[in-house]
Protein backbone atom coordinates (compact mmCIF):
# COMPACT_ATOMS: atom_id res chain seq x y z
CA UNK A 1 0.00 0.00 0.00
CA UNK A 2 2.84 2.33 0.82
CA UNK A 3 4.46 1.69 -2.53
CA UNK A 4 1.16 2.22 -4.32
CA UNK A 5 0.60 5.52 -2.57
CA UNK A 6 4.16 6.49 -3.34
CA UNK A 7 3.66 5.75 -7.02
CA UNK A 8 0.39 7.69 -7.16
CA UNK A 9 1.99 10.61 -5.38
CA UNK A 10 4.88 10.51 -7.87
CA UNK A 11 2.45 10.51 -10.81
CA UNK A 12 0.53 13.49 -9.41
CA UNK A 13 3.64 15.45 -8.43
CA UNK A 14 5.42 14.98 -11.77
CA UNK A 15 2.36 14.65 -14.00
CA UNK A 16 3.83 16.96 -16.65
CA UNK A 17 6.98 14.85 -16.92
CA UNK A 18 4.97 11.65 -17.22
CA UNK A 19 2.76 13.33 -19.80
CA UNK A 20 5.88 14.08 -21.84
CA UNK A 21 6.80 10.39 -21.63
CA UNK A 22 3.40 9.32 -22.97
CA UNK A 23 4.24 9.64 -26.72
CA UNK A 24 7.35 7.51 -26.27
CA UNK A 25 5.39 4.89 -24.29
CA UNK A 26 2.71 4.77 -26.97
CA UNK A 27 5.33 4.45 -29.68
CA UNK A 28 6.95 1.42 -28.06
CA UNK A 29 3.56 -0.08 -27.19
CA UNK A 30 2.30 0.12 -30.77
CA UNK A 31 5.54 -0.66 -32.62
CA UNK A 32 7.36 -2.99 -30.21
CA UNK A 33 4.97 -4.74 -27.82
CA UNK A 34 1.74 -5.27 -29.78
CA UNK A 35 3.60 -6.92 -32.72
CA UNK A 36 4.98 -9.49 -30.26
CA UNK A 37 1.66 -11.33 -30.71
CA UNK A 38 3.11 -12.46 -34.03
CA UNK A 39 5.59 -14.66 -32.15
CA UNK A 40 2.83 -17.28 -32.26
CA UNK A 41 3.56 -17.86 -35.97
CA UNK A 42 6.96 -19.35 -35.07
CA UNK A 43 5.11 -22.39 -33.76
CA UNK A 44 2.78 -22.83 -36.74
CA UNK A 45 2.85 -23.95 -40.35
CA UNK A 46 1.27 -20.79 -41.70
CA UNK A 47 -1.42 -21.19 -44.33
CA UNK A 48 -2.64 -18.16 -46.27
CA UNK A 49 -5.94 -19.92 -47.01
CA UNK A 50 -6.79 -19.89 -43.32
CA UNK A 51 -7.15 -17.02 -40.88
CA UNK A 52 -4.23 -15.64 -38.90
CA UNK A 53 -4.67 -17.92 -35.90
CA UNK A 54 -6.16 -21.00 -37.58
CA UNK A 55 -2.95 -22.31 -39.16
CA UNK A 56 -1.66 -25.71 -38.08
CA UNK A 57 0.18 -25.61 -34.75
CA UNK A 58 3.46 -27.55 -35.07
CA UNK A 59 5.22 -26.65 -31.81
CA UNK A 60 8.99 -26.46 -32.16
CA UNK A 61 9.03 -28.08 -35.61
CA UNK A 62 10.30 -24.91 -37.32
CA UNK A 63 13.14 -24.58 -34.80
CA UNK A 64 14.07 -28.27 -35.19
CA UNK A 65 14.22 -27.86 -38.97
CA UNK A 66 16.47 -24.83 -38.69
CA UNK A 67 18.76 -26.65 -36.28
CA UNK A 68 18.95 -30.00 -38.09
CA UNK A 69 19.47 -28.41 -41.49
CA UNK A 70 22.50 -26.56 -40.16
CA UNK A 71 21.07 -23.26 -41.37
CA UNK A 72 20.66 -21.83 -37.88
CA UNK A 73 24.26 -22.55 -36.91
CA UNK A 74 25.63 -21.02 -40.11
CA UNK A 75 23.44 -17.92 -39.80
CA UNK A 76 24.36 -17.45 -36.15
CA UNK A 77 28.07 -17.82 -36.87
CA UNK A 78 27.96 -15.34 -39.74
CA UNK A 79 25.81 -12.80 -37.90
CA UNK A 80 27.82 -12.88 -34.66
CA UNK A 81 31.16 -13.04 -36.48
CA UNK A 82 30.51 -9.99 -38.62
CA UNK A 83 29.10 -8.00 -35.71
CA UNK A 84 32.09 -8.79 -33.49
CA UNK A 85 34.37 -7.53 -36.26
CA UNK A 86 32.20 -4.43 -36.71
CA UNK A 87 32.17 -3.69 -32.97
CA UNK A 88 35.84 -4.30 -32.20
CA UNK A 89 37.40 -2.80 -35.31
CA UNK A 90 34.86 0.02 -35.42
CA UNK A 91 35.45 1.14 -31.84
CA UNK A 92 39.22 0.77 -31.94
CA UNK A 93 39.55 2.72 -35.18
CA UNK A 94 37.03 5.33 -34.01
CA UNK A 95 39.00 5.90 -30.80
CA UNK A 96 42.27 6.13 -32.72
CA UNK A 97 40.88 8.63 -35.23
CA UNK A 98 39.18 10.68 -32.50
CA UNK A 99 42.48 10.91 -30.59
CA UNK A 100 44.36 11.95 -33.73
CA UNK A 101 41.78 14.63 -34.56
CA UNK A 102 41.78 15.94 -30.99
CA UNK A 103 45.53 16.52 -31.24
CA UNK A 104 45.31 18.58 -34.42
CA UNK A 105 45.98 22.26 -33.75
CA UNK A 106 44.87 23.78 -37.07
CA UNK A 107 41.15 24.43 -36.54
CA UNK A 108 40.05 24.61 -40.19
CA UNK A 109 41.92 21.44 -41.14
CA UNK A 110 40.47 19.65 -38.12
CA UNK A 111 36.90 20.59 -39.08
CA UNK A 112 37.48 19.71 -42.74
CA UNK A 113 38.90 16.30 -41.87
CA UNK A 114 36.05 15.57 -39.48
CA UNK A 115 33.46 16.51 -42.10
CA UNK A 116 35.09 14.38 -44.79
CA UNK A 117 35.21 11.34 -42.51
CA UNK A 118 31.61 11.85 -41.38
CA UNK A 119 30.26 12.26 -44.93
CA UNK A 120 30.09 8.52 -45.86
CA UNK A 121 27.57 7.99 -43.06
CA UNK A 122 24.98 9.83 -45.17
CA UNK A 123 25.62 7.74 -48.29
CA UNK A 124 22.73 5.31 -48.77
CA UNK A 125 23.41 1.61 -49.14
CA UNK A 126 21.76 1.70 -52.56
CA UNK A 127 24.36 4.19 -53.77
CA UNK A 128 27.07 2.13 -52.12
CA UNK A 129 25.91 -1.02 -53.94
CA UNK A 130 26.10 0.84 -57.27
CA UNK A 131 29.64 1.99 -56.50
CA UNK A 132 30.71 -1.50 -55.47
CA UNK A 133 29.18 -3.08 -58.57
CA UNK A 134 30.91 -0.63 -60.90
CA UNK A 135 34.23 -1.34 -59.19
CA UNK A 136 34.07 -5.16 -59.00
CA UNK A 137 31.89 -6.09 -61.98
CA UNK A 138 33.67 -8.85 -63.91
CA UNK A 139 32.99 -7.58 -67.43
CA UNK A 140 33.38 -3.83 -67.15
CA UNK A 141 34.31 -3.07 -63.55
CA UNK A 142 37.04 -0.60 -62.70
CA UNK A 143 39.18 -3.27 -60.99
CA UNK A 144 39.25 -5.72 -63.90
CA UNK A 145 39.65 -2.92 -66.42
CA UNK A 146 42.81 -1.80 -64.62
CA UNK A 147 44.06 -5.38 -64.28
CA UNK A 148 43.61 -6.02 -68.01
CA UNK A 149 45.47 -2.83 -68.87
CA UNK A 150 48.31 -3.99 -66.63
CA UNK A 151 48.35 -7.37 -68.37
CA UNK A 152 46.87 -9.36 -65.47
CA UNK A 153 43.95 -11.77 -65.42
CA UNK A 154 40.56 -10.39 -64.32
CA UNK A 155 39.19 -11.41 -60.93
CA UNK A 156 35.65 -12.77 -60.61
CA UNK A 157 34.88 -11.09 -57.30
CA UNK A 158 31.15 -11.90 -57.34
CA UNK A 159 31.93 -15.61 -57.53
CA UNK A 160 34.66 -15.62 -54.87
CA UNK A 161 32.97 -15.90 -51.43
CA UNK A 162 36.01 -15.38 -49.15
CA UNK A 163 36.76 -11.95 -50.62
CA UNK A 164 33.41 -10.61 -49.42
CA UNK A 165 34.24 -11.29 -45.79
CA UNK A 166 36.83 -8.51 -46.02
CA UNK A 167 34.88 -6.30 -48.42
CA UNK A 168 31.79 -6.18 -46.20
CA UNK A 169 33.85 -5.29 -43.13
CA UNK A 170 35.79 -2.62 -45.06
CA UNK A 171 32.68 -0.98 -46.49
CA UNK A 172 30.91 -1.05 -43.12
CA UNK A 173 33.85 0.67 -41.45
CA UNK A 174 34.12 3.18 -44.28
CA UNK A 175 30.46 4.13 -43.88
CA UNK A 176 30.12 4.13 -40.07
CA UNK A 177 33.55 4.96 -38.66
CA UNK A 178 32.93 8.71 -38.92
CA UNK A 179 29.76 8.55 -36.82
CA UNK A 180 31.45 6.60 -34.00
CA UNK A 181 34.46 8.90 -34.16
CA UNK A 182 32.27 11.96 -33.51
CA UNK A 183 30.92 10.35 -30.33
CA UNK A 184 34.41 9.65 -28.98
CA UNK A 185 35.60 13.08 -30.08
CA UNK A 186 32.80 14.67 -28.06
CA UNK A 187 33.92 12.66 -25.01
CA UNK A 188 37.52 13.78 -25.48
CA UNK A 189 36.37 17.40 -25.71
CA UNK A 190 34.76 17.01 -22.30
CA UNK A 191 38.04 16.00 -20.63
CA UNK A 192 39.44 18.84 -18.53
CA UNK A 193 42.60 20.50 -19.84
CA UNK A 194 43.99 20.51 -16.30
CA UNK A 195 44.87 16.83 -16.61
CA UNK A 196 46.96 17.44 -19.72
CA UNK A 197 48.60 20.54 -18.28
CA UNK A 198 49.62 18.63 -15.16
CA UNK A 199 50.97 15.80 -17.30
CA UNK A 200 53.04 18.23 -19.37
CA UNK A 201 54.53 19.72 -16.20
CA UNK A 202 55.47 16.20 -15.09
CA UNK A 203 57.26 15.68 -18.41
CA UNK A 204 54.76 13.32 -20.12
CA UNK A 205 55.00 13.26 -23.90
CA UNK A 206 52.00 13.17 -26.25
CA UNK A 207 51.85 9.37 -26.35
CA UNK A 208 51.92 9.10 -22.58
CA UNK A 209 49.18 11.71 -22.24
CA UNK A 210 46.99 9.83 -24.67
CA UNK A 211 47.62 6.43 -23.05
CA UNK A 212 47.31 7.47 -19.41
CA UNK A 213 44.69 10.24 -19.66
CA UNK A 214 42.63 10.13 -22.86
CA UNK A 215 42.17 6.37 -23.21
CA UNK A 216 41.13 5.76 -19.55
CA UNK A 217 38.70 8.69 -19.76
CA UNK A 218 37.03 7.06 -22.76
CA UNK A 219 36.40 3.81 -20.92
CA UNK A 220 32.87 4.75 -19.86
CA UNK A 221 31.87 5.77 -23.38
CA UNK A 222 33.39 2.60 -24.82
CA UNK A 223 31.54 0.32 -22.37
CA UNK A 224 28.21 2.07 -23.01
CA UNK A 225 28.59 1.80 -26.78
CA UNK A 226 29.69 -1.81 -26.39
CA UNK A 227 26.59 -2.71 -24.40
CA UNK A 228 24.30 -1.01 -26.91
CA UNK A 229 26.05 -2.83 -29.75
CA UNK A 230 25.87 -6.21 -28.02
CA UNK A 231 22.13 -5.78 -27.61
CA UNK A 232 21.76 -5.94 -31.38
CA UNK A 233 24.62 -8.34 -32.11
CA UNK A 234 22.16 -10.80 -33.66
CA UNK A 235 20.76 -8.11 -35.94
CA UNK A 236 23.07 -7.71 -38.86
CA UNK A 237 23.28 -4.71 -41.15
CA UNK A 238 20.49 -5.90 -43.46
CA UNK A 239 20.80 -2.97 -45.90
CA UNK A 240 24.53 -3.50 -46.22
CA UNK A 241 24.37 -7.26 -46.85
CA UNK A 242 21.31 -7.27 -49.07
CA UNK A 243 22.36 -4.35 -51.25
CA UNK A 244 25.89 -5.68 -51.76
CA UNK A 245 25.08 -9.39 -52.10
CA UNK A 246 21.49 -9.39 -53.32
CA UNK A 247 20.33 -12.84 -54.48
CA UNK A 248 23.78 -14.15 -55.34
CA UNK A 249 23.51 -17.69 -53.93
CA UNK A 250 27.22 -18.34 -54.51
CA UNK A 251 28.04 -15.94 -51.66
CA UNK A 252 25.41 -17.12 -49.16
CA UNK A 253 27.75 -19.47 -47.33
CA UNK A 254 29.97 -16.62 -46.11
CA UNK A 255 27.61 -13.63 -46.26
CA UNK A 256 24.14 -14.86 -45.30
CA UNK A 257 22.91 -13.56 -41.94
CA UNK A 258 19.69 -13.96 -39.99
CA UNK A 259 18.14 -10.76 -41.35
CA UNK A 260 18.65 -11.67 -45.00
CA UNK A 261 17.45 -15.23 -44.39
CA UNK A 262 14.23 -13.99 -42.76
CA UNK A 263 13.67 -11.58 -45.64
CA UNK A 264 14.15 -14.28 -48.30
CA UNK A 265 11.91 -16.67 -46.38
CA UNK A 266 9.11 -14.14 -46.68
CA UNK A 267 9.86 -12.87 -50.16
CA UNK A 268 10.69 -16.13 -51.97
CA UNK A 269 9.00 -18.97 -50.07
CA UNK A 270 6.40 -17.00 -48.08
CA UNK A 271 7.31 -19.24 -45.14
CA UNK A 272 6.09 -17.03 -42.32
CA UNK A 273 6.48 -19.74 -39.69
CA UNK A 274 10.13 -20.39 -40.52
CA UNK A 275 11.04 -16.71 -40.77
CA UNK A 276 9.27 -15.91 -37.49
CA UNK A 277 11.12 -18.78 -35.79
CA UNK A 278 14.44 -17.39 -37.00
CA UNK A 279 13.46 -13.88 -35.87
CA UNK A 280 12.38 -15.12 -32.43
CA UNK A 281 15.65 -16.98 -32.00
CA UNK A 282 17.48 -13.82 -33.02
CA UNK A 283 15.67 -11.70 -30.42
CA UNK A 284 16.03 -14.20 -27.57
CA UNK A 285 19.73 -14.67 -28.26
CA UNK A 286 20.33 -10.92 -28.19
CA UNK A 287 18.24 -10.47 -25.02
CA UNK A 288 20.10 -13.18 -23.12
CA UNK A 289 23.45 -11.84 -24.30
CA UNK A 290 22.82 -8.23 -23.24
CA UNK A 291 21.45 -9.33 -19.85
CA UNK A 292 24.48 -11.55 -19.25
CA UNK A 293 27.07 -8.97 -20.29
CA UNK A 294 25.33 -6.21 -18.32
CA UNK A 295 25.29 -8.47 -15.22
CA UNK A 296 29.02 -9.19 -15.56
CA UNK A 297 29.86 -5.50 -16.04
CA UNK A 298 27.66 -4.58 -13.08
CA UNK A 299 29.61 -6.99 -10.90
CA UNK A 300 32.92 -5.53 -12.06
CA UNK A 301 31.92 -1.85 -11.94
CA UNK A 302 28.35 -0.82 -11.21
CA UNK A 303 28.83 2.63 -12.80
CA UNK A 304 29.36 1.16 -16.26
CA UNK A 305 26.19 -0.98 -16.32
CA UNK A 306 23.09 0.08 -18.21
CA UNK A 307 20.72 -0.97 -15.42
Amino acid sequence: MIRKNGLLKELVTNRLLFLMLLPALLFFLINSYLPMVGVYYAFTRFDFAKSLFNSEFVGFENFRFLWKSGVLWKLTLNTVGYNIAFILLGNVLAIALAVLLSELKVAWFKKLTQSIMFLPYFVSFVILSVIVYNVFNYDSGFLNTMLEQLGSEPVDVYNTPWIWVFLIIIFYLWKNIGYSMVIYLASITGISDEYYEAAKIDGANIFQRVWYITVPMLKTTFVMLLLFALGSIMKGQFDLFYQLIGNNGVLYNTTDILDTYVYRSLKVTFDIGMSTAAGLYQSLFGFILIMTVNYIIKKINDEYALF
